[in-house]
């Protein structure tokens, strides 16, 4: 071979390898980036080719499909009561993708899944269509009712959870959302999706899991909890030597109270009618490490928590001074919480002191109903000692009985319960937000632990309070999980 032949060859050579490599590094480097990438529409047109397996709630389907005129999208994702279960949900779309339990287990409900392989490999010899497989919930339908009607046209959130397994019983949020309304790919879609984008009232954020709140007093119980853990009170019933007014450390500032009595009272009488002074002086007492400490072991601070839906973390800060800290002892300054956070602190005390991780999805089936994956309870920490948590568990079925949080007591069931009105607002000057968490105990410990937040209302500022709006509502969760056990 001449010289010039020579180097077309090796040219041409070098061309096919340079294909061979790009090839290679597209079917098999870039697949997976390639197969999920945002302007692949080949991914959505598969995932509607067939039926979407389906979430259920209590054996029941809250999801469904639907056969369209689409020449791309052969079947449409359908809700039931959609509003009341988007924020467990979330939505599936085929023009906005996926989102929550639709989008974390797509691989599943689209067949997709290489847990799957058997099943499509099967349906490849019986000629079945493919089909996805199901998610099956934790969740209480009942409870979720109560809930999300509890809530109504009010903005707020709802997290229920059983406190001996961890598993999510309730999870609300208002105002909500159809994902139905665009789950296909029409102008109509398009117009309800960009409806809900400018909302102002923000219809698609959860709430109860994404949200996070100044927790206001349902903070108490923590620090409650942190006094007892680290000594700082050994007699839940013993005068606390705090001063009437208690000026904040290192300020002129005093702690204001907005009940009476709270000069020396005890630790179980200032839970009762919930005394800033007694929770701010114990939270400087416990120190901000130690603080830290305890509301990290309750799950603060933790920005992996997932239900598999990751939750948004809660913060109580690490640096801040001790003024800040006797402040957010009491649930204010820079503390935050979301309702999911505040409903673990509760179910760990109804628990004697052990928290189990919160987790939504009891198991995942294959279209032909055979188990893939179950889900078990694990625990996730201990935050506190039995002992001092059967301790709180008696201080806060006293708020229930003869304090604050009255409106949550249910005939013949041993109710605990905290209140909480939180301010914020530039000198706080927006209404305030409404708490409630609590417990219901029966013979074999509690079922079901509850935090509930109000953000806004049509009431009058005045009237504002977490017994008042809130407590209402847990209590009708609480009765709903009761009732579902008899």
């Amino acid at each position: 071979m001449n010289k010039p032949l020579r180097r077309i060859a090796i040219f041409c050579g070098l061309l096919v390898l340079a294909l061979l490599i790009r090839d290679n590094w597209l079917q098999y480097v870039r697949a997976d980036e390639l197969n999920t990438h945002k302007l692949n529409r080949r991914v959505q047109i598969e995932r509607y080719a067939h039926e979407r397996g389906n979430i259920i709630v209590d054996g029941k389907a809250i999801t469904g499909s639907v056969e369209t005129d689409d020449t791309d999208f052969t079947y449409k994702r359908t809700y039931v009561n959609g509003p009341m279960w988007a924020p467990v949900t979330g939505y599936a779309s085929q023009a906005y993708d996926a989102n929550q339990l639709e989008k974390l287990e797509d691989g599943i409900l689209s067949g997709n899944s290489d847990q799957l392989f058997f099943d499509r490999t099967m349906s490849m010899f019986t000629g079945d269509q493919k089909k996805g497989g199901n998610v099956v919930t934790t969740l209480n339908g009942k409870a979720q009712e109560a809930a999300f009607k509890g809530l109504g046209d009010k903005k707020g959130a709802v997290a229920a959870i059983d406190p001996k397994t961890g598993k999510i019983l309730a999870l609300a949020s208002t105002p909500s959302y159809d994902p139905s309304s665009f789950a296909g790919y029409s102008a109509k879609d398009e117009k309800a999706w960009i409806a809900l984008e400018k909302d102002k009232d923000k219809p698609k954020l959860n709430r109860a899991l994404r949200e996070t709140y100044p927790p206001g007093s349902t903070f108490k119980v923590l620090t409650a909890a942190a006094a007892l853990e680290y000594g700082a009170i050994d007699d839940i019933d013993a005068p606390t030597d705090t001063p009437e007014p208690y000026i904040l450390p290192g300020t002129r500032t005093p702690m204001v109270n907005h009940a009476g009595g709270c000069k020396n009272a005890s630790l179980n009488e200032a839970l009762r009618v919930s005394c800033n002074s007694v929770f701010a002086k114990l939270g400087d007492d416990v120190s901000r490490d130690k603080m830290v400490e305890m509301a990290e072991r309750f799950g603060f601070n933790n920005p992996e928590i997932d239900t598999p839906v990751r939750a948004a973390a809660s913060v109580y800060d690490k640096n801040m001074s001790r003024d800040g800290n006797a402040q957010s002892s009491i649930g204010q300054f820079n503390t935050a919480a979301t309702p999911l956070q505040m409903a673990m602190v509760t179910a760990a005390i109804a628990n004697d002191g052990r928290l189990m991780k919160p987790y939504m999805i009891d198991k995942l089936v294959s279209p032909n109903l055979d188990t893939i994956q179950q889900n078990d309870p694990e625990e996730m920490s201990r935050p506190i000692s039995a002992e001092n948590a059967q301790l709180l568990q008696q201080m806060m079925e006293n708020v229930v009985e003869n304090g604050t949080g009255g409106n949550a007591a249910i005939s013949g069931v041993k109710v605990g319960g905290k209140t909480g009105t939180a301010q914020h607002g530039e000198n706080n000057s927006k209404n305030p937000y409404a708490w409630f968490i609590s417990y219901a105990k029966g013979d074999n410990g509690s079922p079901v632990a509850v935090a509930v937040v109000v953000e806004d209302s049509n009431a009058r500022r005045d009237d504002i309070s977490g017994g008042g709006l809130a407590a209402p509502i847990a209590k009708a969760v609480m009765k709903a999980v009761l009732d579902e056990q008899e």
